[in-house]
């Protein structure tokens, strides 16, 4: 598992975007970048957290800052989760896993005695050099929007 830490350049993204767009870092080369990875969209814990980043969405825009969401989840279905809540953040889809290996976010998981492949909640504020200025593991979603904008600002 690849260890993304402070001071490391941000590994490649290149992911097909909500509303038929794509997202790729070096398009945001000399700005910041909230990359977020979330395990599903429409449950709980993602729709607060997307939530809070959308309520936080002008405040990162000033700071000089996107916040892209990114999880396992097709396109299609990003679309109706961004439409169903109002978000404003980025949401993109890495159905083939390839983002997630990259940033060693796939972790094992369990449900109902059944072993699968997940995302663990995690985010990157990656700087405008495009390396990654802070990294946090295994989120809580309450106040990580906030501390992520004042890491940005830091």
């Amino acid at each position: 598992m690849p260890d993304i830490t402070p001071g490391v350049a941000a590994p490649a993204v290149d992911l097909p975007a909500d509303n038929g767009n794509r997202f790729r870092l070096a398009d945001h080369a000399g700005s910041s970048v909230v990359l977020y990875f979330y395990p599903k969209a429409d449950t709980p814990g993602c729709t607060n957290e997307a939530k809070d980043f959308t309520d936080h969405v002008p405040a990162f825009r000033a700071a000089g800052a996107v916040v892209v969401g990114v999880s396992k989840d097709p396109v299609k279905k990003l679309d109706r989760f961004k439409a169903r809540y109002g978000l404003q953040v980025i949401l993109a889809s890495d159905e083939t896993d390839d983002v997630c290996e990259r940033y060693g976010v796939g972790v094992e998981k369990s449900m109902y005695g059944k072993s699968y492949m997940g995302i663990e909640r995690a985010t990157f504020l990656i700087g405008p050099d495009g390396t990654v200025r802070e990294a946090w593991r295994k989120v809580s979603v309450k106040g990580h929007a906030e501390a992520v904008l004042a890491a940005l600002r830091g």
